[in-house]
């Protein structure tokens, strides 16, 4: 994988990770009721689930490299129409409103069922299987070390989450009234959208 691909790769991650989604959800409420330890519980809780999802995704990947590697050719269409879906999904997103309620925070919780929960979250959502086995093969080079290649894009993935979840959760504690602003987002999701589709269409001609 080349510097530019593994640019292009870190921006789709990065928009597709600081989307809300329950992950998102869930370290803002820990923020709000807990304190930056639970976020940080949780969020590794969630990035350990994502590693486990990777792993899944990139199993069948190789599986169908074992059998040709004209699959990947398959593979890599199958992904620049996923990215276009995601900049059309991300266009037209209607999830603009993210509010917190002023609550009093918690000072005592349980770590095992705080970890438990982001787990689960991550474990138990198809998404980011079908993320990655959509999207790494736009950017695995066959002629180079397919493992080397998918343990760099899951460790960055899992870094930016880790960092989108623990960034979420400390402006949960100090935004409480309010979290984003509904035209900040909606100017968010169409930006990231746009992008997605162009990655997409650029993706074809590769």
């Amino acid at each position: 994988m080349n510097f530019h691909l593994y640019l292009a790769y870190l921006s789709i991650s990065f928009f597709t990770i600081v989307s809300p989604g329950a992950a998102i959800l869930l370290a803002i409420n820990n923020g709000l009721y807990y304190d930056l330890k639970a976020v940080l519980i949780s969020s590794v809780a969630n990035i350990i689930g994502l590693f486990i999802l990777s792993v899944i995704a990139m199993i069948g990947i190789s599986s169908i490299l074992l059998i040709s590697h004209n699959f990947l050719i398959g593979l890599k269409i199958i992904g620049a129409i996923y990215l276009i879906y995601l900049g059309i999904k991300q266009i037209i997103n209607k999830n603009t409103k993210i509010f917190l309620k002023k609550n009093h925070t918690h000072s005592e919780y349980n770590k095992i069922h705080i970890f438990r929960k982001g787990f689960f979250i991550a474990i138990t959502n198809p998404k980011p299987i079908l993320f990655f086995s959509a999207i790494f093969p736009l950017f695995l080079d066959k002629t180079k070390d397919i493992n080397l290649q998918f343990f760099l894009m899951t460790f960055s993935f899992m870094f930016i989450s880790l960092c989108s979840l623990m960034t979420y959760g400390f402006l949960s504690k100090t935004a409480k009234a309010w979290f984003l602003e509904e035209k900040s987002l909606k100017l968010f999701y169409k930006i990231s959208g746009f992008l997605f589709i162009l990655m997409g269409i650029g993706m074809l001609y590769l």
